[in-house]
Formats: structure tokens, C-alpha cells, sequence
């Protein structure tokens, strides 16, 4: 049987992919496929096996300890970020960051946060033909403005960090990642720099300023690597978990519904539903086996490459009964999207935050939003990260 293509270019795999993982885990929870660089690695697409490998210890973030990857996974100075790195540098790491990137910082933000929602929305509303394309005037721009704020950073050139953002999640060529990567570490350091004359009272110069007990502080390349790590999944799947939650929503017409009528009791189940349905990170960045070890009866060899599938794992029947079906009365705690373990999204409650603010008002705004039908098909993210359209064409 050849191995499954998950990259993004197989034939009806990123418009649909559920099927495809229904498929392999209907013969076990664990298989091998062909990644990106057609390199065979492990997928874990059940979601007990999935739970448990996020927060194994023996897989772990750092690729020099794989022979598949040590000769050609691109490094640079965005590589030093939390996500990518092991104990003890990455607890040393978190808990800098987590002594600023608090609860209160980020509750503070959601005045701004609806402001900034209710701005967008405004200028939609003003389009003579009242049509818009939701990702480019909605979705992208409201968490990209709150990041950007939250980091002390209003005045970044947006649309080409997009662009040097979207090819570092989804390459055309290593060369062009490469090329990305560089410009991105180079363009953050020159930020930094700026910030470090101008201070303020932002995270990002409090990241700065921040030492430990100890007197430990972020060096300048881990400051790059957290600035990378914040702005980029700071905004890119918060965008997403909009797109894909609204794309739910208007093909649930008695969902929408549902929600219309009873906004204050359903909106939050109906985030974590969409989380859980069609979530905007695909699969979790790659893992690494440190010692021979064995995921749901499949023995995994030291160095081998995991990839750990969140979309896979969240439509296992084992967890959720009628797993297909799009259901915001659901309780789908225990839900991956967001990851488990170490790792789990430390922005998980602004992105909660921005997606509840964000659905309520444009529901409440446009009472009749739905999609244009006459609309050019999708163009998805072509990454094995990210899941997402690039346009979604609306109507009110």
C-alpha cells in the first residue's frame, strides 16, 4: 500500500481531509506517511495515542537527534523559541515568558479587542456592494492589530511580514524558506532593536527588561525567536479559527441558527466546537523520537520524526461520538487544538477571547451574512501545519 501524501498537494486531501483520516485509523491509530520534503515520518491520528504522545517525554522538539533531519532542517535564529525546544531550555524560557504574558495583560486587551472588531465591521458594512472577502477584511487584521498592539509593535509592516510569515508556514521551496527565514530573523532584530530604545510598557519590552530570580534573562537571539513565535502564532491561527469557524457556521445553517438565538449561553461551547470540528493547526510541529519507544502498539525508533494529527485526532469516535457532525451544544472538552502538555498554546485564552468577540459581533452586525454563491472555489493553505482557505467570499 503506498504511504498517504499529507502534504497538501494529494488529490482532495486539503479540501477534505476527515475521510482520509477516518480511513487510517479505522486500521490502527499510528501510520506511516510521506511529509513535505517526502520524507517518511509517523502520523498519530487517534486521539488517546495523540493525548499522550503531546506530552511524552521521549518525543521530543529538538531534530538534531534525528538522522532524517539533523543534515537539512533550516536553522536560524527564529528557531530559538519555545516551541522548539526541549527541558530545560524551554521551562527556562516559559517562565520568563509566562511571568508577563499574563491572565490580566491579556483580559486588559478586551475593550481593545472589540473595538478594533467593531472598527473592521464598520468598514465591511460601508462596501457599496456589501460583499467582502472576510479573511483580508475581518479575520487577518483584527488578531494581526491585537498582536501587534500587545507586543508594542502597532506601527510593523503588516502585509510583508504576512507574506514572510505564510511562506515560512507553507514554502514553496526550502530555498524560498530559507530565504524567508532569514529576512524574517533579520527584520524582528531590527525591531528589537527599536523597542530596546523606545521601551514602553508592552510585552515586548517587558520581555526585554523581564529577568527571573536568578537574574536570567532572554538573549537577543531567544528574544527573536519569542518574537517570531508570538507575532506569527498570534495572529495566523486566530485568523484561521474565524475562517474555519464562519466557513462551519454558514454550511450548519441550523447551527447558525442556534447561535443566533441564543448567543450568551452558546458562543462558548460553539468556539470550542469549532475548535474541535475544523481547527486552524492541522498537525502539531514535528516531534522526535529520543529513545526507542512505542505509540498505540507501533514502535517508533530513536530519531524517527512524529508528526501528531490535532484535525486526525479530533473526529476519533473513540472520543466523540458522531464525529462529523458540526454540533455547538457539544461538550468537546479535551479537544487537541490548542495541544496538550509543555507545549499547550500559551495564547489559548486571546485566541478564545478574540474568536468569542469576534463571531458574536459579526453575527449581531450582519443578521443575513452568507457566503457569495458565484464565489471562486477555495484556495487552501497548502501546509501540513496550518488548515485554512486564503479568501472565503461573504455577503450581508
Amino acid at each position: 500500500m503506498p504511504l498517504m501524501d499529507i502534504t497538501g498537494y494529494a488529490e482532495g486531501f486539503n479540501e477534505d481531509p476527515y475521510p482520509h483520516y477516518a480511513a487510517m485509523r479505522a486500521t490502527g491509530p499510528v501510520h506511516r506517511v510521506k511529509d513535505a520534503r517526502g520524507t517518511d515520518v509517523w502520523l498519530v491520528v487517534g486521539h488517546e495515542e495523540a493525548r499522550r504522545a503531546l506530552a511524552n517525554p521521549a518525543l521530543g522538539k529538538d531534530w538534531r537527534v534525528s538522522d532524517q533531519y539533523a543534515d537539512t532542517t533550516l536553522a536560524s535564529e527564529v528557531n530559538l523559541n519555545m516551541l522548539e525546544l526541549d527541558p530545560p531550555h524551554h521551562t527556562r524560557l516559559r517562565k520568563l515568558v509566562a511571568r508577563e504574558f499574563t491572565g490580566r495583560r491579556i483580559e486588559a486587551m478586551r475593550p481593545r479587542v472589540q473595538q478594533v472588531t467593531d472598527e473592521l465591521i464598520d468598514a465591511m458594512a460601508a462596501t457599496p456592494d456589501r460583499r467582502a472577502d472576510l479573511i483580508s477584511a475581518f479575520a487577518f487584521p483584527l488578531p494581526m492589530t491585537v498582536i501587534c498592539e500587545l507586543l508594542g509593535v502597532p506601527d510593523l509592516d503588516r502585509e510583508p511580514f504576512r507574506i514572510l510569515s505564510n511562506e515560512i508556514l507553507a514554502p514553496e521551496t526550502p530555498e524560498s524558506e530559507q530565504k524567508a527565514l532569514d529576512e524574517m530573523a533579520a527584520y524582528l532584530a531590527g525591531l528589537i532593536e527599536r523597542k530596546r530604545e523606545t521601551g514602553g510598557e508592552d510585552l515586548l519590552s517587558a520581555l526585554i527588561r523581564t529577568t527571573d530570580e536568578d537574574g536570567d534573562r532572554l538573549t537577543g537571539e531567544e528574544l527573536i525567536g519569542m518574537a517570531f513565535l508570538l507575532l506569527v502564532a498570534g495572529h495566523e491561527t486566530t485568523v484561521n479559527l474565524i475562517g474555519n469557524g464562519v466557513r462551519a457556521l454558514l454550511a450548519h445553517p441550523d447551527q447558525l441558527a442556534a447561535l443566533r438565538a441564543d448567543p450568551d449561553g452558546l458562543i462558548e461551547g460553539a468556539v470550542e466546537e469549532m475548535l474541535r470540528y475544523d481547527g486552524p493547526v492541522e498537525n502539531a510541529t514535528f516531534r522526535f523520537a529520543l529513545e526507542d519507544l512505542e505509540i498505540g502498539g507501533t514502535a517508533i525508533a530513536r530519531g524517527e520524526a512524529v508528526l501528531v494529527s490535532l484535525a486526525g485526532s479530533s473526529r476519533d469516535p473513540e472520543r466523540y461520538p458522531e464525529p462529523d457532525t458540526f454540533d455547538i451544544r457539544r461538550a468537546p472538552q479535551g479537544h487537541l487544538a490548542f495541544g496538550h502538555g509543555i507545549h499547550f498554546c500559551i495564547g489559548a485564552p486571546l485566541a478564545r477571547m478574540e474568536a468569542k468577540i469576534a463571531l458574536r459581533t459579526l453575527l449581531d452586525r450582519f443578521p443575513d451574512l452568507a457566503e457569495v454563491p458565484d464565489a471562486d472555489p477555495y484556495e487552501w493553505i497548502t501546509a501540513s501545519l496550518i488548515r485554512g482557505v486564503r479568501r472565503l467570499q461573504v455577503s450581508w
